[in-house]
């Protein structure tokens, strides 16, 4: 496929802790799209099944259908030379595959449009997302509000049984209020085991 050679692609990445509106930033950016009539395809990682399998949701209840994906290079499946942007939320949960996938749409005249998170629960960049912000030509970095002390918040906070996290811990927990909270650098805390 030659997608649109004749324009000019890009990488845009999202990022922020979780409760930051990540995913509303996502949909805002969609309906933008829908507005100037310009076509589209959503993904989204089948891990992620909190909300729908079926649609990007936020935790506001702001849904758009999505294509769920096991991995990045499912993507072309999908595309043909009438796609002009492609969207993928909660891209850290994808692996190096989809760095390639990201920079070879953009080689090939597609805006590409990632959310995810920056940070994991632990405070360390999270997977993909250092290279992949190193590609992108445009970044947003959004904040939430510490649920502690009320101030910006840029890390997520796992909480399991009412306590933080331990550093060793798996990364990789899918789930939304019931386990994690937005924190400030200050207020955010890992434990380790004695």
């Amino acid at each position: 496929m030659e997608y649109n050679l004749n324009k000019t692609g890009y990488i845009e990445v999202i990022c922020g802790p979780m409760f930051a509106g990540k995913t509303e930033e996502l949909i805002r950016r969609i309906v933008r799209m829908e507005y100037a009539k310009k076509k589209f395809l959503a993904f989204k990682p089948a891990i992620d099944d909190r909300y729908s399998k079926t649609e990007i949701a936020s935790h506001n209840s702001r849904k758009i259908e999505a294509i769920n994906i096991n991995k990045a290079s499912d993507i072309y499946k999908f595309l043909d030379d009438s796609i002009q942007a492609v969207v993928i939320d909660e891209v850290q949960f994808f692996d190096e595959e989809m760095i390639k996938v990201c920079n070879d749409l953009a080689s090939k005249g597609l805006r590409v449009i990632c959310g995810g998170l920056d940070l994991d629960f632990r405070g360390e960049p999270f997977g993909i997302m250092p290279k992949l912000l190193a590609y992108a030509e445009k970044i947003t970095k959004l904040t939430a509000i510490c649920l502690c002390c009320g101030e910006e918040a840029t890390r997520t906070q796992r909480i399991i049984d009412g306590h933080e996290a331990y550093y060793d811990d798996p990364v990789v927990l899918v789930g939304a209020k019931e386990s994690y909270e937005a924190r400030c650098r200050k207020c955010h805390k890992v434990l380790f085991h004695e």
